[in-house]
């Protein structure tokens, strides 16, 4: 019975280990969509509007990476 049991784990952490990366890689490609998205509409902002904000364009990259990533 338990050598069942072993082999059943075995088979099934075979199965979970590519379900695991491929979440990883879909998580990962979600936080890049959303930093990508994030940097073109602040980038269609005029100077003004970022001022409004309190940002400058050279802010712009950090500003979608935490919103994406979160903090550093």
């Amino acid at each position: 019975m338990a050598a069942i049991d072993h082999i059943s784990r075995s088979k099934l952490s075979l199965f979970c280990a590519p379900v695991a990366l491929a979440e990883a890689a879909w998580d990962r490609f979600t936080q890049y969509r959303l930093y990508r998205k994030t940097l073109v509409e602040l980038s269609m902002l005029t100077r003004r509007e970022l001022a409004d904000l309190g940002l400058n364009r050279s802010m712009l990259k950090n500003v979608a990476h935490e919103a994406a990533y979160g903090s550093k």
